[in-house]
């Protein structure tokens, strides 16, 4: 029998859903996310430290590959379809 396939972190693609200044739209999405149990990560959350706090860089919600159908599903309808990124399919 052969050894089970590696299913290592770096084998998982991720894909950009959203982008956005917005910190309440960022935790918001996160909870939708969570709650659908929907591997995701938020990007440059914390370079907030590095440009002031002043929110001109956007974070980043990145969905597991296998993911992004259910994630663009479901934030079209809690009504934010509008946020998510037109290229990502």
């Amino acid at each position: 029998m052969g050894d089970p396939p590696d299913t290592s972190e770096e084998d998982i693609v991720w894909r950009e859903l959203i982008r956005a200044n917005d910190a309440v739209l960022v935790s918001a999405v996160q909870a939708l996310l969570s709650a659908a149990k929907i591997p995701h990560l938020v990007l440059d959350q914390n370079m907030s430290v590095l440009e002031g706090s002043l929110g001109i860089l956007p974070r980043r919600i990145l969905v597991n590959d296998c993911c992004v159908d259910d994630a663009r599903q479901l934030l079209e309808e809690a009504g934010l379809g509008h946020e998510l990124r037109p290229d990502v399919r």
